[in-house]
């Protein structure tokens, strides 16, 4: 399993997700997953066997965010995500949606 199929399958009931960009309407709440970084952990006899898949959650919501952001990351911790950065990003008037990032990372066998 990949770190996008893992968070579409942990999060497809809390919101509507999508990766990379929402491409339907919009609803008033739905988080965009978008892909950060793939690397190799620390390995030796050059041959790394595993990944770190790192990536952003964009939480957008018209209405009072903390909620599901707390749901989500209650989700992620159990799931056993690393969550490396949360933060507002900010309110953006011209849509009218709450912002909130938070960037998690989890550690996969490299696959063949």
């Amino acid at each position: 399993m990949s770190l996008l199929e893992e968070l579409n399958t942990l999060l497809s009931p809390l919101v509507p997700v999508e990766t990379g960009v929402f491409s339907k309407s919009a609803p008033d709440r739905y988080v965009v997953i978008t892909p950060l970084a793939d690397t190799f952990e620390l390995y030796s006899d050059d041959s790394p066997r595993n990944e770190s898949q790192e990536a952003r959650l964009s939480l957008f919501d018209k209405g009072s965010y903390i909620s599901v952001k707390n749901q989500i990351v209650r989700a992620l911790l159990n799931a056993e995500f690393t969550i490396t950065d949360r933060r507002y990003v900010g309110h953006e008037d011209d849509t009218g949606y709450h912002h909130y990032a938070i960037d998690v990372a989890k550690i996969y066998e490299l696959e063949e």
